[in-house]
């Protein structure tokens, strides 16, 4: 009996420090699927306090475990899992029988599991929980207090140290599309073997007061104007394999909104991008420019705020790009790509091209 509760309880502890480590490795990341879930919920008003929740979930599960595996303090502990997993199954389970979320973000973008995945890995983690629980008595550390309170405060120093670090440097190991190595324009092509969704535009029209639903290439030998146009709407013909593109949504247009992207993928002599989501005027700009332009002669700033660029970087290239996709690329506001091509030859927090 004994061993068995110890397998359960390494399983655990290891399990949920591996996860929370996943996560620390990139908080923005989950910080960015907190706000898919709040705005879900219609309570993006909380959208401002994600990073935070963030930090607090990451360093949680971290400390967590670490605190299940040297068994201090041990009954608390279990009941601080138990409350985490039953959060956990109730987002892994709502992502599941809801639909409206794809993924639930258990570990990060470097381990993407199907809700259905992670509800089951949930659930199990549960019932293991739950064992631990009802187990508890029978088992005694051997840790002395002193000793468990210096690693657990330890533990927490070094979790927060690392978060913040990632937030100021990027992440430690890159898992999104962008990273350095990658061709863009590689990325934005179906993997082999995926079938998209296969689509129709459904009509509904209203005719002697009853209704009438046709596609575009069926419509009736009889129709005239007595048919009332009501409505219009996408209807599934047949659901596809899932399998994505890994970048969708990459596209880099002037001020003036001209397309530019495949203009800069097929340059034949390197250049910048400089990914900031918005203008902050906090930032050294005129530094980071000056050192950029050192080495290279093509530089732009690559945002979604179109106003602030304007204002505050006038004299320089501005392209405009999709907020979310400046989000997926670049975890810290500004990151340096310096580009070949489509090729991503340098990604680089702007805190380390300065210092560098």
């Amino acid at each position: 009996m004994q061993t068995f509760i110890k397998i359960i309880r390494y399983s655990v502890g290891i399990l949920f420090i591996f996860s929370g480590l996943i996560k620390a490795n990139d908080p923005l990341g989950l910080s960015y699927k907190m706000q898919e879930f709040f705005d879900v919920w219609g309570m993006s008003f909380l959208s401002d306090y994600t990073l935070a929740l963030s930090l607090i979930m990451n360093t949680l599960e971290i400390v967590a475990g670490i605190a299940l595996l040297i068994q201090f303090p041990y009954k608390a502990t279990l009941w601080l899992l138990l409350s985490l997993i039953l959060f956990f199954t109730f987002l892994t389970g709502y992502a599941l029988f809801s639909g409206k979320i794809k993924t639930c973000g258990c570990f990060g973008d470097c381990i993407p599991l199907t809700p259905k995945t992670s509800f089951i890995k949930d659930i199990i983690l549960l019932i293991c929980i739950v064992i631990l629980l009802f187990t508890q008595k029978i088992i005694k550390s051997n840790i002395h207090p002193a000793w468990g309170v210096i690693i657990l405060v330890l533990s927490t120093i070094g979790v927060g140290y690392g978060q913040k670090h990632v937030l100021d440097h990027l992440p430690f190991i890159d898992c999104l599309p962008y990273k350095q190595g990658n061709d863009i324009r590689e990325k934005m092509k179906l993997p082999l073997g995926a079938v998209s969704d296969s689509v129709t535009i459904m009509m509904e029209f209203e005719k002697g007061g009853k209704k009438y639903f046709f596609d575009a290439n069926h419509f009736p030998e009889n129709f005239d104007s007595t048919y009332i146009y009501k409505d219009r709407k996408e209807v599934m013909v047949s659901k596809g394999n899932g399998l994505k593109a890994a970048i969708s949504d990459f596209s880099l247009s002037t001020l003036s909104g001209s397309d530019t992207t495949q203009e800069l993928f097929n340059s034949e002599i390197p250049y910048v991008l400089v990914f900031a989501g918005q203008i902050d005027n906090s930032i050294p700009w005129s530094t980071l420019l000056a050192k950029l332009k050192e080495k290279y002669k093509f530089i732009y700033i690559l945002t979604a705020d179109k106003t602030g660029a304007v204002q505050t970087l006038s004299q320089q290239k501005i392209l405009i790009g999709d907020i979310t996709m400046i989000k997926t690329a670049a975890r810290v506001w500004p990151t340096v790509f310096v580009m070949n091509g489509a090729t991503i030859m340098q990604k680089i927090s702007y805190l380390d091209y300065i210092e560098k």
